[in-house]
């Protein structure tokens, strides 16, 4: 269980998120490594998983695309190296705790985390990202600088490699084992490792306009629906028929417009949000009744790690809410939103006895329609 030591979050919301930069010295009390680099570079064997190998030697930068063998790594880890290993907690329960650290964030905009091992002079060089990111000091200890929010010069000494030119710090400290750094979007940072050290990477989504759209235009073409032709019935005479006037040219935007309001929309936005890289298999096998059963005698009911199950606020219009969990919806009553946070955050979850009669029967059916999915299960694989 990671708990953050942060005063006030609304505070921070209100101060520092995405706007300024933050050093939370002891950020966690105490904190304890959920893996180590031997762990990392297991992961980082794996054909699934999204690893490289950034390294410099003589100020050349190599970087190195997984999965990894162990020849490869002796290959690779040269001079001043670092491994990084994305979506850690897709594959560690402990990953998901510490993600859980930072629920003040909305589930849906935290992304992943990315795990990092590094040598003395590791790093990937003076960047700048696009998404908020808590950066977490595991074992060892490391350099970090922080910019202001001011684009400079790209640089690319690898074509992997995408690095800003040196910027005056308005942080510059050594992070130790618990302390946590707060850099928003656009501020250019650098992080140098003064010893072995375990970074911890918690990034969160923003997705741009072109994914926005690309992917809802994608529903769009699949869906039924959505085939209104643009009409004209007081189209009169212009003196140029070449020239397109102002008053089409906002009839075909709102055409367009009109898909936006559409109520499918929202179905299209909570599949997107929940969309898992990997989609189990319904198993349609478990009752109301035997789901009760479960509940009752405290088994636990296991999260795959890959699941990101959202749900919409509720119009009020609503007697039901809809559960997201990529192109698979799941209506629930609302009083069970309680539950459903828990079932989403935990990896395993246990019933406590503490739900009525009717509610416990709502409890048990929304649980077999989860163990049905496949996204939940009683054991491990």
């Amino acid at each position: 269980m990671y708990k953050l030591n942060l005063t006030d979050a609304g505070q921070f919301l209100q101060q520092h998120w995405q706007k300024q930069p933050l050093l939370i010295k002891g950020g966690f009390t105490e904190f304890q490594d959920p893996l180590d680099e031997h762990d990392l570079a297991g992961l980082a064997q794996q054909e699934e998983i999204d690893a490289r190998i950034v390294a410099r030697q003589k100020q050349q930068w190599q970087v190195h695309q997984g999965p990894f063998s162990d020849q490869d790594f002796e290959r690779c880890c040269t001079g001043d190296w670092s491994l990084l290993v994305q979506s850690v907690d897709r594959y560690l329960d402990e990953g998901t705790a510490l993600l859980n650290a930072f629920d003040f964030i909305p589930g849906w905009r935290r992304d992943d985390l990315m795990v990092s091992f590094s040598v003395p002079g590791g790093g990937v060089g003076p960047h700048v990202d696009q998404y908020d990111v808590f950066i977490i000091q595991g074992k060892g200890k490391r350099r970090w600088q922080v910019g202001r929010a001011e684009a400079g010069e790209t640089l690319h000494p690898h074509p992997l490699l995408s690095q800003v030119e040196a910027f005056e710090p308005i942080i510059d400290a050594v992070l130790e084992c618990g302390d946590v750094l707060y850099i928003p979007p656009g501020f250019a940072h650098c992080g140098e490792t003064l010893e072995d050290c375990l970074n911890y990477s918690v990034g969160f989504r923003a997705p741009d306009q072109k994914t926005l759209l690309s992917s809802f235009a994608d529903f769009v073409l699949d869906a039924q629906g959505f085939g209104q032709r643009y009409q004209d019935p007081d189209l009169s005479l212009r003196p140029f028929s070449a020239e397109v006037s102002r008053n089409e040219i906002q009839a075909l935007k709102a055409l367009m417009q009109q898909t936006l309001q559409d109520e499918s929309f929202e179905h299209w936005l909570g599949s997107f949000l929940s969309e898992a890289d990997d989609q189990a298999s319904p198993q349609r096998c478990v009752t109301q009744q035997q789901a009760a059963v479960y509940l009752q005698r405290g088994q636990p009911i296991i999260r795959s790690l890959a699941c990101k199950g959202v749900w919409l606020e509720n119009t009020g219009q609503q007697s039901l809410i809809t559960l997201y969990l990529g192109e698979l919806r799941i209506p629930f009553d609302p009083a069970l939103k309680p539950y459903v946070e828990q079932l989403l955050k935990q990896p395993c979850w246990c019933y406590d006895n503490n739900a009525g009669e009717d509610l416990f029967s709502l409890l048990a059916e929304l649980v077999s329609q989860l163990l049905n999915s496949g996204m939940w299960s009683l054991s491990r694989d």
